[in-house]
């Protein structure tokens, strides 16, 4: 027959017993980047045709700010990946390619991230308006969406404004690759989205242009 103290110590070990298997299941969060890489600049870029360019931190919906990342199992449904996060929130990794995109092109003396305390001749605000999974059937893709508008600071006008969009299939479904088809996505939609930007001012009407300041 045990004595109390025998079945105290039984007791202790059936409990240390206990925690060791349920720290055999914690589970941490895996965290990811979106690598959105600039084009290379061009050896043959344009006269600058503007001055200085304000770029302000993208906005985005609530539930694509940073932690768990989203999907889509239906389309009136939302929901979360509880252990794959980002990093990084994704509107400063988009705003940051933005600025480097537009910094490659040379269509603007100088491009910086926005300052309320700066003085730059122009401001491009932008959206991201989708960054997910979406899940159709046993269909698997990435959706990616971008919108932005350049204001003159000095009329108040607008010098273009424009929108972005790209959708992928997924081969498998796997959260590693499909960030990877995010980061080229992204990388694809903010090149067409200043190549847009681009063109309309190249085509504008030089007195619909904030001055250069250094011709």
């Amino acid at each position: 027959m045990c004595s109390s103290k025998q079945i105290l110590v039984i007791g202790i070990m059936a409990s240390l017993a206990g925690l060791d298997g349920c720290a055999g299941k914690i589970r941490y969060p895996s965290y990811y980047l979106l690598n959105v890489p600039a084009s290379r600049s061009a050896n043959d870029r344009p006269k600058p045709i503007l001055g200085s360019v304000a770029v302000r931190e993208f906005s985005a919906p609530a539930f694509l700010r940073g932690g768990p990342i989203a999907y889509r199992p239906s389309p009136e449904q939302l929901d979360f990946y509880n252990y794959h996060r980002w990093a990084e929130d994704p509107r400063r990794v988009v705003t940051s390619a933005m600025v480097r995109e537009m910094q490659a092109r040379g269509l603007f003396q100088s491009v910086e991230l926005f300052d309320s305390r700066g003085t730059a001749e122009c401001l491009m605000t932008g959206m991201i308006d989708h960054l997910e999974e979406v899940d159709e059937g046993s269909d698997v893709s990435v959706e990616v969406s971008l919108s932005a508008r350049l204001i003159n600071l000095r009329t108040g006008a607008v010098l273009w404004q424009g929108a972005s969009s790209s959708s992928v299939k997924l081969d498998r479904r796997s959260v590693p690759g499909m960030v990877v088809e995010m980061s080229h996505e992204m990388a694809e939609t903010v090149r067409v989205l200043v190549s847009s930007m681009q063109d309309r001012l190249l085509a504008a009407p030089s007195q619909a242009r904030p001055a250069n300041t250094e011709e």
